[in-house]
């Protein structure tokens, strides 16, 4: 059989990939790398990365840029017994998406124009909105069961329709809670990945949304999945922070997990602008 021209060129790439594996330097913290998920004690190849740890953070974050199957995500959202909507943001695209956050914070005229007139008679209680963000796996992953246990913990609350948003950021949940006019909306967004996983989800809170609310005024839960935050611990701390927010009648840095106000310091995890919009 005569050998494939290219084989001793890809023969060669191999033997130096594992040459460079065996010339990594040791890291002191090593061992802690079994209590933690997070990437931590890499070692290094003279003042770099191992190329492992670089071709696996590079598969993270190109699985977080994959595109949301929002067919599919609908149909499991309908079938848990959810009314769901569709919209995008003004961003028409991805490149547009990360070049221009203020376009992925305002919806577009016509997904405007759709959510007002879908508003139910009874204003909700609360409207969730799942966009897409910087993690589509993360909302495909975890954004139904997420839902479904929110629910659970909350008997009583008139809950609006679940709008799917796309290249959108977290302020745009502002827009479309007020188009239906909701009480609170909350968004459940793909985070940026991390030092230990690509599909974390974040839920933003926001009380009597309205375009021009700033990021003080909403309150975060973050990492959500299941090696993280449970569905159940996050809804736990959604349905306390909402009783806490209807008490008060705000959401933000007055407003802390037991839902008690404050006079000072802010609390919770605040939506951080620069990661998520």
């Amino acid at each position: 059989m005569m050998t494939p021209p290219d084989e001793p060129a890809t023969g060669a790439r191999r033997a130096g990939a594992l040459r460079a594996e065996q010339s990594v330097e040791p890291d002191a913290w090593t061992a802690l790398r079994a209590f933690t998920p997070a990437r931590i004690a890499l070692g290094r190849t003279g003042a770099s990365q191992p190329t492992s740890a670089q071709l696996a953070f590079g598969l993270a974050h190109a699985k977080a840029r994959d595109a949301l199957d929002v067919d599919a995500l609908e149909a499991a959202l309908r079938a848990d017994g959810f009314d769901v909507l569709r919209a995008r943001s003004r961003a028409a695209d991805r490149p547009t998406y990360l070049r221009r956050p203020d376009l992925g914070r305002r919806l577009d005229e016509a997904s405007l124009a759709a959510l007002r007139a879908a508003a139910p008679p009874a204003p909700p209680d609360v409207a969730f909105v799942v966009a897409d963000g910087l993690s589509a796996v993360a909302v495909a992953r975890h954004a139904a069961p997420m839902l479904r246990a929110a629910r659970e913990r909350l008997p009583g609350w008139r809950i609006g329709p679940v709008t799917i948003a796309l290249q959108a950021r977290v302020a745009l949940g502002d827009e479309a809670g007020e188009a239906l006019g909701a009480r609170a909306v909350a968004l459940l967004v793909g985070e940026r990945p991390g030092l230990s996983s690509p599909d974390s989800l974040g839920i933003y809170l926001t009380w009597a949304p309205r375009v021009g609310r700033s990021d003080a005024e909403r309150n975060c839960i973050s990492n959500v999945r299941p090696e993280g935050l449970s569905y159940d611990e996050a809804a736990a701390t959604l349905a306390r922070l909402l009783d806490g927010a209807r008490a008060l009648g705000a959401t933000g840095v007055g407003l802390k997990d037991d839902g008690e106000a404050l006079s000072a310091a802010p609390v919770g995890r605040i939506a951080d602008a620069t990661d998520r919009g």
